[in-house]
């Protein structure tokens, strides 16, 4: 396995740190870490299996707890829906467009993060205009606008910032800064702190 030690701390506080996260009652829409993770973990984790596996297991796992929580009437999210397997594939895309991240670095990790975060929004609300799921817009040209701009309009209304259109983007981009900082920080740790041999 091809995981150096800052790789499997960052990840493996962030696999828990997601899941959980995204379990928070009334924490702000658009602000999760599986995208960050999906996107760095592409461009940082050497393994390639684990780059796909760790923020879909992180993803997993909290749509199983939302599974469970929904169907003893704690919360109406559902874990399990329609079309949600493109979410997946979303997320599997993203890790892969990280691959093409050859240099980690902050500038790089604005710019991937807001395509990724732009990619994300595409397609995940196609899906719901697909689907007939949001506010069931018809599935017309303009049907797709409407359902574009309902999500805009809800990440205004709910996201971190209250008014801010972008704040789907601003959530992935904080969160890639956070796992870009800690891994770097991580590496210089872990570099200082081995053996120096003459």
């Amino acid at each position: 396995m091809k995981l150096n030690r800052p790789v499997v701390v960052i990840f493996l506080l962030s696999l828990a740190a997601a899941a959980f996260y995204r379990l928070i009652p009334n924490k702000p829409e658009g602000f999760a870490p599986q995208m960050a993770m999906a996107l760095l973990g592409g461009a940082i984790i050497k393994d390639k299996k684990w780059a796909f596996i760790l923020p879909v297991l992180s993803l997993f796992i909290s749509d199983l707890a939302f599974y469970f929580l929904n169907q003893a009437g704690l919360t109406g999210r559902l874990g399990f829906y329609d079309g949600q397997w493109v979410i997946y594939l979303a997320f599997i895309a993203i890790t892969c467009f990280g691959f093409l991240m050859k240099k980690v670095n902050m500038l790089n990790v604005a710019i991937y993060s807001i395509a990724g975060s732009v990619f994300f929004f595409l397609i995940t609300n196609y899906i719901t205009w697909e689907v007939g799921q949001g506010l069931g817009r018809p599935h017309t040209w303009n049907g797709l606008l409407l359902c574009y701009g309902d999500g805009i309009a809800f990440y205004r209304q709910f996201g971190l910032i209250k008014g801010f259109a972008a704040n789907f983007i601003l959530g992935d981009m904080i969160w890639g800064f956070i796992i870009y900082g800690l891994y770097s920080l991580l590496t210089k740790v872990f570099t200082i702190s081995k053996p120096q041999l003459a």
